[in-house]
């Protein structure tokens, strides 16, 4: 998907036009880029519909980001980014995902120790260089170690979220073809992993050899590794490994079992299998020779002994124990959310206006979204100042009367600041429906510290929910230190919410957290963060961790109606 290319490509120049001092260009690239990775639909079938025209109709896409898109698609090629990566020749994407490293800081370790790339930097930093720099240190050059280090553990995996895009591409292209019955992800894309190693696709065919040749030859193959009558393996363009069976009507079931559970889940239901005489595998489950199961899923836990298990749950952690036993929760549905809480707009670092942002949250069935823009501290992000905040709350209440089955709440997503305390007073706060609180900088405060920094704001009689709680970026940095048990403690007493923020760099809490909290009685709500009305579509993703962390629709807050919603919050 073109999406994603170019995604990458205004991200880069942006970083470049940073490092060149250039004023306001490199927020509109920023802005482009964040837009274009959330579309659904690929640049190239926009220009193609609707031409030049129609790529400036995206939000956050003006005329000259839209001839750049106009030229990448019909080129393959930016001439202003080659001619700027000329004038830098930096592996800007490689080094800009290391945490605190931003382009100005890359610009000084170009002119001063020639790093072009994370290879340079790890070498300089191991060997002392970094630290005698300017402004760096040597807290910033082990800093750099442990971000690097960071980096190297997702080496070759990809978020949730960039491939469930890609894999519903393929996926649609496929069951276009007449030759394909039935289709289904598998492997850890349908278990909605955080983070996917490769794409495995199952689908049912009586003419698999025609469905084999479309997909090897489909664009956005950049090599095919193997071509087989039933099972094809390719390389996408994208970076990931691509798995195409085709199986036997008869067998789809077993194999769907088979390739989406991880292996520890499939070790003990081919255990459980054994203890009744019976035989599991890919092909159905025997008895002797005869398949007394294997059609549907749902068909063969049952010839085992066993209720149907949410793809999202086979992972080994107790699963299987719990649906022997009868105990197995009924997770959160994918249709269970009636509102969404976090939502940023143009008053801070969003892209759109609340009406804007109202308008896509009842296209999206929703009964209420809260708009939350940030507060005071966050001027980076358009931190809203007391003044502009009770202005923005003047204006949700006269968008209001333009709704009907649609309730905007008025919110903030506020900052702790290092001492616990919050950037905006309490006698605002107060006016509010909902406050969010959140840590933006300080993050590698010791433990100690981080933890009564977090609690002293639960504290605090306004804040409704804790955003991200554990801070982590997915690829780029990992949790702060915190007592988890303390903050679950500190929740239920104060009778604070904890968020899972379902934005794909975030995706935090993590499922074993989320189960940690489900099991302390803790109330959690699911946000998309969204800063566009694209974003959207992320609130599946928070849902999959929610699965993930088997919690309950009781578990998350905005599964209820506002009024009751609400309550919570007094």
């Amino acid at each position: 998907m073109r999406n994603f290319e170019l995604a990458k490509i205004f991200y880069e120049i942006a970083d470049f036009l940073e490092i060149r001092e250039v004023e306001f260009k490199p927020r509109a690239y920023e802005k482009a880029a964040r837009v274009l990775g959330t579309l659904e639909k690929d640049a190239g079938e926009i220009y193609k519909d609707g031409g030049l025209k129609a790529l400036e109709d995206i939000p956050g896409v003006g005329k000259h980001i839209a001839l750049k898109i106009e030229e990448f698609i019909k080129t393959g090629r930016i001439k202003e980014y080659e001619k700027l990566k000329k004038k830098c020749p930096v592996d800007m994407e490689a080094l800009t995902a290391v945490e605190g490293l931003g382009p100005k800081m890359i610009k000084v370790l170009y002119q001063k120790l020639k790093i072009r790339n994370l290879k340079d930097l790890e070498k300089a930093a191991k060997d002392g260089k970094i630290r005698k720099l300017e402004k760096f240190g040597e807290k910033s050059e082990k800093n750099i170690l442990q971000g690097i280090a960071f980096l190297k553990k997702g080496k070759g995996r990809f978020s949730l979220g960039f491939v469930l895009p890609l894999v519903g591409k393929i996926i649609r292209e496929l069951k276009e073809l007449k030759e394909v019955q039935e289709i289904s992800p598998a492997g850890s894309i349908r278990r909605m992993k955080e983070t996917i190693g490769d794409i495995d696709i199952l689908a049912i065919s009586k003419n698999p050899e025609k469905v084999m040749d479309f997909f090897v030859n489909r664009s956005g193959v950049e090599k095919v590794w193997a071509k087989g009558p039933t099972k094809s393996s390719v390389r996408l363009r994208e970076g990931l490994d691509c798995d195409l069976r085709v199986i036997k009507k008869e067998s789809f079931g077993a194999a769907l079992q088979y390739f989406t559970g991880n292996k520890d889940h499939n070790i003990l239901t081919r255990r459980l299998a054994m203890n009744k005489g019976l035989k599991l595998n890919e092909y159905g489950v025997f008895r002797g020779k005869k398949r007394i199961a294997g059609r549907t899923e749902k068909e063969v836990y049952q010839a085992i002994g066993l209720p149907y298990i949410e793809p999202e749950l086979r992972t080994n952690t107790g699963e299987i124990e719990a649906a022997l036993k009868g105990h197995l929760p009924k997770i959160i549905s994918y249709n269970d959310i009636l509102g969404d809480l976090q939502v940023h707009t143009k008053w801070s670092d969003g892209s759109d206006t609340i009406e804007g942002i109202a308008e896509a949250a009842k296209k999206m069935g929703y009964q209420y979204i809260a708009i939350t823009d940030h507060t005071g501290d966050l001027k980076i992000a358009g931190g809203l100042d007391e003044e502009r905040l009770l202005k923005q709350m003047e204006e949700i209440d006269k968008i209001n009367k333009k709704f009907k089955n649609l309730k905007i709440l008025k919110g903030c997503e506020v900052n702790i600041r290092k001492d616990g305390s919050l950037d905006m007073p309490d006698e605002i706060l107060a006016k509010l429906d909902i406050v969010l609180a959140a840590v933006h900088s300080g993050f590698k405060t010791d433990k100690d510290s981080m933890t009564k920094r977090m609690i002293k704001a639960m504290e605090n009689p306004n804040v409704d929910v804790i955003v991200h709680p554990t801070g982590r970026v997915l690829f780029r940095r990992g949790p702060y230190q915190l007592d988890f048990e303390e903050i679950l403690k500190a929740a239920k007493r104060t009778k604070t919410a904890l968020e899972i923020n379902a934005f794909p760099d975030r995706l935090d809490l993590k499922d074993t957290d989320i189960r940690q909290a489900v099991e302390a009685g803790i109330k959690l709500v699911i946000n998309t963060d969204s800063h566009h009305q694209n974003q959207f579509h992320y609130m599946e993703l928070g849902i999959a961790q929610a699965r993930r962390g088997w919690a309950e629709k009781k578990d998350i807050l905005n599964t209820q109606p506002v009024e009751k919603l609400l309550e919570n919050f007094l």
